[in-house]
């Protein structure tokens, strides 16, 4: 698709499109030989889950505004189903390529001696074992649906996957079979999707649950006579957009809760199917599935639901993935005195996952304890299953402390567990605040208020979310610099009364300020390159699609202002376009989530970071901080970090515009890698000196 111009002259990628663009950087992840094989593995199913939320979502918003028959402008239309069309178009394309990705890596497991096997290559020892299988497990989850017997197959799931039998059935002298249709869930979720057999020949056999089913359709349809079978896979992905209802006798909670339940009811917008099911099987399993034209119906192979591959069994062979690299524990972070004294000295940070989340869960366990501490509040996005921030949380209400959460009810595909979670926590004498009506709250801050007035803040660019801290890069600043830490508080003051006016000078606060004031400051940087000051920006950050940033950003490079970017999603930019102007996409072993801006400001450096992307979103739709950072130390790990990124040779992929994602050129660097020895190395250095 070629990028479109926009009333300024400059030239855009639609946001979608070039989200396809972003995800292929993970497929072409799984096609590099120098990435182990289990981990290539991986990333075509992170391939595979990321499509999927995709289209439930993005492409669902797409399919609305295309269908829509008013108060959406007919040129919106027009450019969705335009975006809809490229988006298929990738998408066939991208497909072919991840098939041909997954046998490659199939191939290359069975040299490693990890084999997948069908139905028909089992040996005597391992047709038993999936027999014992289905009598132990599999018996009563398997049941088929006759499709004659269903209105409409989008009733059910789209997280699964799904078997349509085509079984023929010979009665008498017949000579044409009966010939009958069935639907079989893949219960994938209770058993798993892998089954490892009894080895054979020295190898690690594992098969698809699919074909186990496979296998035992004749188990499974017992007492049916005799008969044939044939199977075939397909999946679905249904709208996922919840329609939150606004009749006002709902609470927020019963609300979002409602709206969960209404997500199960989205109408499928994507079909994928095994190319070679029989046409009159296909234009059944069609026919219960009610897509339209816009919808998106690809033929692929004979698996489905490739997130599962995340999770395939390495079969004890740990030398197929990344070699750990232990979180490392700050040295400052772990001594014998009071925590909060430490952070009051000077500013501390964390850059997870090279470093121990665990120090942070330390800090909330000691203001949980210490009798200076008089109130805690906290901003809660994602939380994982048995979070310790929580209950470290809950462990501070109960010791006598005021605790407050702000918790994120429409933290997307987590409604459910963080519903869950704000009950337990009010439960425990937690006052539970949901956000502000009609703007997410995506900001990550705590604050720790203590008699005599030490309090102490901490701002993240991340969830404190203790899974996300072991794969997403992120960064958190722990501070008592007074005139930040009051802004914190103010933040928390503003979420709960949204509606009276105030003012930041420190904090970079959306929707408050944040946009313009990042705008004033790229143009302080043109106005110092036209003046022959130093001008440049380096900019670490996930999206970049808002419109308005992006024509001042192409106006900064083209007035001479150097700008480098170190990007992961989205981009609506052509670097290529302009002078000045350069973006790299990195994909590796750990997700690039945090974000940072430095300005060179004539010389004297600015720098920000927080949880804001560059996306309308962000900037105009939620609650979301950036703090400047005024440690030196703090200041020269960021730097380090973009530089690093900038100057990645083994993941960092030139960002074009147009989805080539070529890897840059020059001498061999690999800036997670370099990172974490890096920090390593100063942690030796800082138990060195201490000794």
């Amino acid at each position: 698709m070629k990028s479109k111009k926009s009333n300024t002259g400059w030239r855009f990628v639609e946001r979608d499109v070039s989200w396809m663009y972003f995800n292929r950087r993970i497929l072409q992840e799984a096609e590099k030989d120098s990435v182990p094989v289990l981990e290539r593995m991986s990333f075509l199913g992170i391939y595979s889950n990321n499509l999927d939320e995709f289209f439930r979502v993005r492409v669902a918003s797409l399919n609305r505004i295309a269908e829509s028959k008013e108060k959406i402008p007919k040129a919106e239309r027009e450019r969705a189903k335009r975006t809809i069309k490229e988006i298929n178009h990738l998408n066939a394309v991208y497909n072919r390529e991840f098939e041909h990705a997954v046998g490659v890596v199939t191939d290359e497991l069975a040299k490693h001696g990890i084999r997948l096997l069908h139905e028909t290559d089992l040996n005597e020892e391992q047709k038993l074992y999936i027999k014992r299988l289905y009598l132990d497990r599999l018996n009563g989850i398997t049941n088929p649906v006759w499709l004659s017997e269903i209105k409409e197959i989008g009733d059910t799931y789209d997280d699964s996957i799904y078997l349509a039998v085509k079984r023929s059935q010979w009665r008498g002298e017949k000579k044409k079979p009966d010939v009958s249709y069935a639907l079989i869930k893949i219960p994938a979720r209770e058993v798993g999707r892998f089954v490892v057999l009894p080895q054979s020949g020295g190898c690690s056999d594992i098969m698809y649950l699919d074909d186990v089913i496979r296998f035992c359709l004749p188990l499974i349809f017992i007492g049916g006579g005799k008969c044939t079978y044939e199977a075939y896979s397909f999946k679905f992905t249904k709208d996922a957009e919840m329609d939150i209802d606004n009749d006002m006798n709902y609470g927020v909670v019963q609300k979002v809760a409602k709206g969960v339940k209404s997500r199960k009811r989205g109408e499928p917008i994507r079909v994928i199917y095994d190319e070679r099911m029989p046409k009159d099987l296909l234009r059944k399993i069609m026919s219960k599935l009610n897509v339209d034209q816009l919808d998106t119906i690809v033929s692929g192979g004979r698996y489905q639901n490739h997130k599962d591959l995340m999770a395939f069994p390495d079969c004890g062979q740990k030398d197929l993935r990344y070699p750990a690299w232990t979180p490392i524990v700050k040295p400052e972070l772990e001594t014998e005195e009071c925590i909060l004294d430490t952070i009051r000295q000077k500013d501390r940070f964390l850059h997870v996952p090279y470093h121990s989340f665990n120090s942070f869960i330390r800090v909330l366990r000691e203001a949980a304890l210490n009798p200076e501490v008089k109130e805690i509040r906290a901003t809660l996005y994602r939380l994982a299953k048995d979070s310790k921030v929580v209950n470290t949380l809950i462990c501070a209400a109960r010791n006598g402390k005021k605790v407050t959460v702000v918790i994120e009810l429409l933290a997307r595909f987590d409604e459910e567990s963080n519903i869950k979670w704000s009950k337990r926590m009010q439960e425990a004498g937690i006052e539970v605040v949901f956000g502000v009506e009609g703007l997410k709250v995506h900001s990550k801050l705590v604050y720790i208020g203590c008699s005599g007035g030490s309090d102490v803040a901490c701002v993240g660019t991340g969830n404190f979310h203790e899974g996300n801290a072991k794969v997403y890069t992120d960064y958190m600043v722990m501070t008592a610099r007074p005139a930040l830490v009051r802004e914190v508080k103010r933040v928390f003051d503003f979420i709960s009364k949204p509606f009276k006016p105030v003012r930041f000078r420190e904090l970079l606060v959306s929707p408050n300020d944040m946009k313009p004031r990042i705008l004033r400051m790229i143009d302080n940087e043109i106005k110092n390159a036209k003046a022959g000051k130093e001008a440049w920006m380096k900019v670490k950050i996930n999206h970049i699609t808002d419109e308005d940033v992006a024509v001042r950003l192409y106006e900064a490079a083209s007035a001479g202002v150097r700008i480098d970017i170190v990007l992961r999603g989205n981009c609506s930019l052509v670097p290529p376009s302009v002078p000045n102007l350069r973006a790299v996409g990195i994909i590796d072993r750990y997700l690039e989530h945090s974000r940072i801006l430095i300005f060179a400001n004539g010389g004297s450096p600015k720098f920000y970071m927080g949880s804001a992307d560059w996306m309308p979103r962000n900037l105009v739709n939620r609650v979301e901080v950036l703090t400047p950072v005024y440690d030196e130390d703090l200041q020269r790990d960021l730097m380090r970090t973009v530089d690093y990124g900038l100057r990645d040779t083994t993941n960092g992929r030139v960002v074009d515009g147009c989805g080539k994602n070529m890897l840059q050129e020059g001498e061999p660097f690999h800036s997670q890698e370099q990172l974490y020895i890096d920090y390593l190395k100063e942690s030796q250095e800082y138990n060195n000196i201490r000794n």
